[in-house]
């Protein structure tokens, strides 16, 4: 609920920003008030000396809990402000998976003074995560499981359990003297067992683990799916090297999310709110030199029939309406389509389904729709082949815009091109080109 507080906060600070006293006592609610990943977003909405002032007012506990939840962009905009001396207080103090997650474009020297403040089990959690690329399983594993041996007692086990306190741990994994995963226990079973039971006695529990070296997307799939508060991570050899919580599985999807959103719209999901003009204008500037060329495309399908434009001026007063509506109806199926992919819903044998599907709802919304631009461009021009040219170009244009929302997506994911990134661009260039080419052809034959 904290995150509906940020607009008040933002016109506080922004009337108080001269007044260091005020700014101080906000600073002091926000810390009480607001989460961490809040506080990072509040930030970004304000210029960088703004910012600065604020930062300064927070405690350094506060501090490094706000940077760890930065974008990319921000964090770099911050650390370029300070001198090394005020930015070092950050890295101290953190886990292998703090440090993990925001070595992204960090400067060689503070990733080696926040390892040299680990502690050795940590130094050896991240050395051990980097073996991994960034896209596998192993790079982004937690190291928070509970492994015990198969050697120990019951009463063991459970002084494991009451020693080392960690969040979403609902069962103990079972490991033989190398470290292999043979089994796990849920904890409330655990507890009920006789204190003197060896767990070499007792049952364990299949395990469904994630192989190290596995796809992490594919992976955060199968963790939210399992119905388990985590699933563990094994190498190659099956030695238990981590696990992938649940918690983490949803934040990393929604990640994918949030990237793929910004990325339809050309943008960088890491850009700040107050990114340099040159950065945000080169971030921005292909896609609209992408556009360029689509947009040039579609106006020389149009000169093909200049000389029907020329006698039939209704036919350029319509075009905007050919092209609107299959870009809408398209853009719809493209944003499902999308969305079942991100989630694994969409396989080879249930995509004719899908198609057929989408055909369906682009044939009734396709004569609805001409059915009623039809008789609108009828009482407008009173031309009954006009009206019938655009019947047909609209109904043409919406079920090429139906099937293209389901294979230009799929498509772009099997050549492993992010279909968020490019899918829009692609899809208006179909249905502008094929709707122009139905309406004005179709208006040559007719009109002429």
């Amino acid at each position: 609920m904290s995150i509906e507080l940020l607009p008040a906060y933002i016109e506080r600070i922004d009337a108080s920003k001269t007044d260091e006293v005020e700014l101080k006592n906000i600073a002091l609610e926000i810390e009480e008030e607001l989460l961490p990943e809040h506080i990072a977003i509040l930030l970004e909405a304000f210029p960088l000396d703004v910012r600065l002032s604020l930062w300064t007012l927070f405690s350094c506990e506060t501090q490094q809990d706000v940077f760890l939840e930065m974008k990319n962009d921000s964090k770099q905009m911050l650390l370029n402000s300070m001198d090394d001396e005020a930015c070092y207080p950050l890295f101290e103090r953190l886990d292998a998976n703090d440090l993990l997650e925001i070595t992204e474009n960090l400067s060689d020297h503070f990733i080696e003074y926040a390892v040299n403040k680990m502690t050795a089990k940590h130094q050896e959690h991240f050395k051990k995560a980097q073996d991994y690329s960034d896209e596998e399983v192993g790079h982004w594993q937690s190291f928070d499981q509970k492994k015990i041996s198969q050697n120990l007692k019951v009463s063991s086990a459970k002084k494991t359990c009451a020693r080392e306190q960690e969040t979403l741990v609902d069962v103990v994994y079972i490991i033989d003297k190398e470290s292999k995963l043979l089994g796990e226990i849920p904890i409330s079973k655990l507890l009920m067992m006789d204190n003197d039971t060896l767990l070499t006695d007792v049952e364990y529990q299949p395990v469904q683990a994630l192989e190290a070296t596995r796809d992490i997307e594919e992976a955060a799939d199968e963790v939210i799916l399992s119905g388990k508060a985590a699933l563990p991570v094994i190498d190659e050899n099956g030695h238990l090297t981590g696990r992938v919580d649940v918690h983490s599985a949803y934040r990393f999807k929604q990640q994918v999310k949030d990237s793929q959103e910004m990325q339809s719209a050309g943008l960088s999901d890491e850009e700040d709110l107050f990114s340099s003009v040159w950065i945000s204008s080169k971030n921005r500037a292909i896609w609209l030199g992408i556009n360029l060329v689509t947009a040039f495309l579609a106006s020389w399908f149009i000169g093909l029939f200049e000389a029907t434009l020329q006698q039939v001026v209704a036919l350029a007063v319509l075009m905007p309406v050919v092209a609107s509506m299959g870009g809408i109806s398209g853009s719809q199926t493209l944003t499902l389509i999308i969305r079942g992919l991100a989630l694994g819903q969409i396989t080879e044998s249930n995509r004719e389904a899908i198609v057929k599907k989408e055909l369906k709802v682009g044939t009734i919304n396709g004569i609805l729709w001409a059915s009623v631009i039809g008789v609108i461009t009828y009482i407008w021009f009173d031309n009954p082949m006009l009206s019938l040219t655009i019947c047909i170009a609209i109904l043409g244009n919406i079920l090429v815009a139906s099937l293209s929302g389901v294979w230009v997506p799929w498509i772009l994911d099997k050549l492993n091109i992010d279909p968020a990134l490019s899918g829009a661009v692609i899809l208006t260039t179909v249905t502008d080109i094929f709707g122009f080419i139905a309406f004005l052809g179709v208006g040559t034959l007719l009109l002429l």
